[in-house]
């Protein structure tokens, strides 16, 4: 290839992106410096975190400036080497890719991929972030307790899918929600007891409440809005709330999220609101990993992917996601 077409953000949305807040141009292949690799992509992922990062305001991740090269997780083949550490050929994963189909990453952020035990986009999906992000979420911070009902948001999505499974193998009782019919059929296919369709429900706080009859225990949030609230309305005494996403704003990222305030409900039964970031976790990820290949293996654990083709298709790809038309984990294949 002559040239390496990269998506460059070109505009901060205001609204639900579109694909227009990014330019496609052609660039050519870069060249690796001491410490780096060439890789050619293989695959990408798209995350919901990546919204605040296309937003001029102050997010825990820095943010993308305008003419800025877009970067998100990928997998790629080692084409050059300035390290020690890696060869041509080897595959690795780095949270440094570019959306372009050759891109320079600092080995010291690259790790190897190996294809043995799953497939290699697993890295990207319940070996990687999102189920590193179920399981801590789920396990660590919610502290659920057998019997116990675990309401999770985006049920269907990277994190959910694997939070139902983990929360049906540890004898939790996980009730999903999720944007469709289709959607709620899979979830229960996972483990799943029951779910609510946030989208045709005429009273979310009831179907909420029928859906989980003895009360929400643990309450797994990856879109805030009228779902967090529903939530809330149904949470029993001493229930956590753990805020791992705020999908749901996508559309209105820079704008208070207005709705009902619940410090009153908080007060009353005493519930842990926390929020969640995958870092913080960050010395326990092989043993996560290791139960989550474990329960891979034994057919305990389940997933579907979502996968676009090519490059042109990485933001479409990523919009699609923010507004919940992905089914499973988002993924680009280049």
């Amino acid at each position: 290839m002559a040239t390496n077409p990269s998506w460059l953000l070109q505009s901060y949305p205001s609204a639900m992106p579109t694909a227009e807040n990014w330019a496609l141009e052609e660039r050519p292949i870069p060249e690796a410096a001491d410490g780096e690799l060439l890789v050619k992509t293989l695959w990408l992922s798209v995350d919901p975190y990546m919204r605040g990062r296309i937003s001029p305001a102050k997010n825990y991740a820095a943010g993308f400036k305008l003419g800025d090269l877009m970067r998100g997780g990928g997998i790629g083949e080692v084409m050059i080497s300035e390290s020690p550490d890696f060869k041509p050929g080897d595959i690795v994963m780095s949270d440094h890719f570019g959306w372009q189909p050759f891109s320079v990453v600092p080995a010291a952020s690259a790790e190897p991929v190996t294809t043995t035990d799953a497939p290699m986009q697993s890295a990207l999906s319940y070996l990687g972030m999102p189920g590193l992000t179920a399981y801590f979420a789920l396990l660590k911070t919610g502290r659920p307790r057998v019997g116990e009902t675990v309401l999770i948001s985006a049920a269907a999505g990277a994190v959910g899918q694997i939070a139902g499974q983990i929360a049906r193998i540890k004898g939790f009782d996980p009730v999903a929600v999720a944007g469709s019919d289709e959607k709620l059929e899979w979830c229960k296919e996972l483990g799943y007891r029951t779910g609510v369709n946030h989208r045709t429900s005429a009273d979310l706080v009831a179907d909420v409440a029928t859906a989980c009859p003895s009360g929400v225990d643990v309450f797994v949030d990856n879109t805030a809005g009228p779902i967090h609230d529903a939530a809330m309305l149904n949470l029993n005494t001493f229930g956590r709330v753990v805020v791992v996403g705020t999908i749901a704003l996508a559309d209105r990222f820079d704008q208070p999220d207005i709705g009902l305030r619940h410090l009153r409900r908080t007060l009353i039964t005493r519930a842990r609101i926390e929020g969640f970031l995958l870092d913080d976790h960050e010395r326990e990820y092989e043993t996560a990993i290791a139960a989550l290949l474990s329960w891979y293996k034994q057919g305990l654990l389940q997933t579907r992917e979502d996968v676009a083709e090519g490059i042109e298709a990485v933001p479409h790809a990523f919009v699609r996601m923010l507004k919940g038309e992905n089914f499973g984990k988002q993924l680009v294949k280049l």
